[in-house]
């Protein structure tokens, strides 16, 4: 049997997308360089769409000044996927990780992602699943998370953002994925979540679906 890889995971806080892609783009020379192991990123976003490959023009049905004045930026973006909406209350995952030698496969890798995210949500006790032929992650309310990635050399960079306490109102301002209603745990469980206790379960998840070992991450400061 292979000996397990280490995982690192590293939690951001809020960060500028255009900040984010540096961060990955550095992660991700470091880890096909050998310098630094698998690595997964968990951060928020301020409010921003991103586009990706497959993004129809028209995707941002908001006039420019809507989205000026809610504080939206616009990203183009080469993860695949068409437009999404990141923002407050969501938790992003940037799975930074070397598919090879034993995980070169592109569909193996998002509906790995897609199980992470189904085993933290059924840590909150919320019935989450796949539809065939969609990405994602989904609910009876409709779609909890969307996943778009990137693999470059059999690395992968951007992943998943996980609806937690988003102000859903914001997926109006784009044609969202195929048209399907977008929910968040915060409707699903009538309560707000900590973004940290769902990051927890989420790193715990992945290293569990992946087979890898977590490297103990660096003790929080208290402030004061």
């Amino acid at each position: 049997m292979s000996e397990r890889r280490n995982l690192k995971v590293e939690r951001l806080g809020r960060v500028e997308y255009g900040a984010a892609l540096d961060i990955q783009k550095q992660t991700e020379r470091e880890v096909l360089a050998g310098q630094q192991p698998d690595t997964l990123l968990l951060l928020e976003h301020p409010h921003v769409l991103t586009m990706g490959r497959r993004s129809a023009p028209g995707a941002i049905i908001a006039a420019d000044e809507v989205l000026q004045a809610r504080g939206v930026t616009v990203f183009e973006t080469n993860r695949g996927g068409k437009a999404t909406y990141h923002g407050l209350g969501q938790v992003v995952g940037y799975p930074i990780i070397n598919l090879s030698p034993d995980r070169k496969d592109v569909h193996r890798f998002v509906r790995d992602l897609e199980e992470v995210l189904m085993r933290a949500m059924s840590d909150f006790e919320i019935e989450a699943f796949r539809i065939p032929g969609l990405t994602g992650v989904h609910t009876p309310r409709g779609k909890v998370a969307a996943i778009g990635v990137h693999i470059a050399r059999w690395v992968t960079t951007h992943g998943f953002a996980l609806n937690v306490n988003t102000d859903l109102s914001y997926f109006n301002l784009i044609v969202a994925c195929e048209g399907e209603p977008v929910t968040s745990m915060k409707e699903l469980l009538g309560r707000e979540v900590e973004l940290s206790e769902v990051e927890d379960r989420i790193a715990e998840r992945f290293a569990e679906v992946f087979e890898m070992e977590r490297e103990s991450e660096p003790a929080a400061v208290a402030a004061g």
